[in-house]
């Protein structure tokens, strides 16, 4: 099924605007999609920039690949896919010999082909291994955190990578399942949390297991480490006049992107009873986003899935 059919792409105007595409309609650049995803983002630069324009698109996941290939055939030279983790991004650009970027765009959502796939296991809606690899090549899935993890080590993963509340009860549960029964499916693991739901609670429009699901997903792929490394990288590649945008979906990484732009842009990082400052800190970037861009109304009705985005921008000075 062709990348227009299935993939919606999230604050798809905002995102172009912002990576001021409509400067390189007439002249050369290199563009960096490391989230590429269903590949929605990256025809959409490609289809409003000119022939001067060439977009590298980086994916951890193996799969991105057969999704690249219309992409491939239709701009030929001026596309290319690095399979690899973002995180990586100097090094995976030293592979391609690019040593400076114009852009960068991380969309740090789920594609919907990663979604509605059972067998990858990264939704709770659909009945599948619980595996939520990105990378299916790695080792460790949400299945082997499942089975060895202990109370105190599952508990904290739910609580520091879910924010769940009940993230105590719940690992007590999980342990005490596992001892009479393997949990290896992904309907297995709702139906559990489902269970220790009171009923007053157990219809509200956030289903019970998205918490722990979006821990194990962030866990087993170590997507904030991920995330801090990926910026820290962007910044250093991008040129003068280079812009960075994120989208992000949930409080975790808004927080983490929020506080990296912070930093980059502050003129001055001297202890607030300071009466002058002595640090020198020059910005090295310009915030572009003062508020942080949502979708509108519109978009939510026809896209559901991007009502919790967030985009944020900067742009290196």
């Amino acid at each position: 099924m062709s990348v227009e059919m299935k993939h919606v792409p999230v604050l798809l105007t905002e995102t172009l605007k912002y990576l001021n595409v409509s400067r390189f309609r007439e002249r050369d650049g290199v563009f960096v999609d490391a989230t590429f995803g269903g590949g929605g983002h990256s025809m959409a630069i490609l289809d409003q920039t000119g022939q001067g324009l060439r977009l590298i698109a980086i994916d951890r996941d193996r799969a991105a690949s057969q999704r690249a290939i219309s992409l491939s055939q239709r701009y030929g030279e001026r596309f290319t896919l690095l399979q690899g983790n973002f995180a990586d991004l100097s090094q995976l650009l030293d592979e391609v010999q690019v040593k400076g970027i114009d852009a960068l765009l991380l969309d740090l959502g789920l594609s919907s082909y990663q979604l509605s796939n059972a067998p990858r296991g990264f939704s709770f809606q659909l009945d599948g291994p619980l595996d939520m690899r990105m990378d299916q090549g790695q080792e460790s899935s949400a299945a082997d955190i499942i089975r060895t993890g202990t109370v105190d080590q599952l508990r904290d993963i739910f609580r520091r990578f879910g924010e769940e509340p009940y993230a105590g009860s719940i690992a007590r549960a999980i342990v005490a399942a596992r001892s009479q029964k393997t949990i290896t499916t992904t309907r297995e693991l709702a139906d559990l949390i489902l269970s220790l739901t009171p009923p007053a609670k157990s219809h509200r429009r956030l289903h019970p297991a998205t918490r722990v699901f979006q821990a194990l997903r962030i866990a087993v792929n170590e997507e904030l480490q991920a995330l801090v490394a990926v910026l820290e990288a962007g910044l250093s590649c991008l040129n003068q006049g280079g812009r960075l945008v994120v989208i992000s979906y949930h409080s975790l990484e808004d927080r983490i992107v929020k506080r990296m732009f912070r930093q980059w842009s502050a003129s001055c990082s001297c202890p607030p009873d300071f009466p002058v400052c002595t640090c020198g800190k020059v910005p090295q970037v310009r915030r572009l986003t003062g508020k942080v861009v949502v979708p509108q109304v519109d978009e939510i009705e026809r896209n559901p899935r991007s009502r919790s985005a967030k985009l944020r921008a900067v742009e290196r000075l």
